[in-house]
């Protein structure tokens, strides 16, 4: 028989586990929803089942001579030299976006050809060191 105390602790640990439990539950299921991992144009062109009302990210390289430049909007083709996914956005680019450059576009797909960009984000490598800080460099070692 099991005393008083003792069934107090067994409940309050049940208690614990249960509300842990629940609390894994809630966050992993919120990351899966919220998270946005990447995608090239080949497997855009591959999957069969896309969402087109879901909101993505689409990686690449920025063509050569692809981008297009006007009063509202900048329009460019990503690229992973297999297959390539023209894209659309509207608002200041990154200081690193450039052509034959790594990009990350996040929006959503209007078709398996066409992409609407909400915000970019450029890629650089470890090399890269900013503008301003090249020239503070440069003026120190004169």
């Amino acid at each position: 028989m099991l005393t008083k105390k003792v069934k107090k602790r067994v409940s309050l640990l049940s208690l614990v586990l249960i509300l842990s439990v629940i609390s894994i539950f809630l966050i992993l299921r919120s990351l899966t929803s919220n998270i946005l991992y990447f995608q090239s144009p080949t497997d855009i062109k591959n999957n069969n089942d896309i969402n087109f009302n879901k909101k993505m990210r689409v990686g690449g390289m920025v063509k050569k001579n692809s981008i297009t430049i006007n009063d509202k909007e900048i329009k460019f083709i990503i690229t992973d030299f297999d297959n390539e996914l023209k894209v659309s956005y509207s608002g200041t680019v990154p200081n690193l976006f450039s052509e034959e450059k790594g990009v990350v576009a996040e929006g959503r797909l209007q078709d398996k050809k066409f992409f609407v960009a909400d915000r970019i984000l450029a890629k650089h490598d470890e090399n890269y060191m900013p503008p301003e800080l090249k020239e503070i460099i440069k003026k120190d070692v004169k």
